[in-house]
């Protein structure tokens, strides 16, 4: 862990706005990135970029973010969910999973997206989908686990 990487520092808070966590991954809504329907999935080590991860994350992050991004498109019914991986800003590999609602217009969808942060924050917002997205993560992952 650095005590100067945002990702690894996360491993401190409380858990309060965890969406899980297991020995290799956590989701979360993270400070500064607190728009509703958007969460950060991150290696809970850390390993840099996604050429850091070990064999155990790489095997497992597939199966992480695809659950993840089904809880949060099912909770949010957005017509887009998307997975961003820059490692520019914090190279500790992370994917921010965010939901993209019919009313965002089309000069802010894909990357642009990311220019809704400072203007859509809205912690207490993104807090009431917690719950939601808590409960049907743990549903498609024990779907996924049925089905192998």
């Amino acid at each position: 862990m650095s005590s100067e990487c945002l990702m690894c520092r996360l491993e401190e808070n409380p858990g309060d706005a965890l969406v899980f966590s297991d020995p290799l991954w956590a989701a979360e809504i993270v400070p500064g990135y607190d728009v509703p329907g958007w969460f950060i999935l991150r290696a809970r080590r850390h390993a840099e970029r996604i050429t850091g991860l070990d064999e155990a994350e790489l095997a497992t992050f597939g199966a992480r973010a695809r659950n993840l991004v089904a809880a949060v498109t099912e909770v949010t019914g957005a017509p887009a969910t998307y997975l961003l991986s820059f490692g520019e800003n914090y190279t500790h590999f992370h994917a921010l999973i965010a939901a993209r609602g019919a009313d965002v217009p089309a000069d802010r969808r894909n990357g642009d997206i990311l220019k809704l942060r400072a203007d859509h924050a809205d912690p207490a917002e993104a807090a009431l989908l917690l719950p939601g997205v808590r409960s049907a993560y743990r549903r498609h992952a024990q779907l996924a686990d049925a089905a192998v």
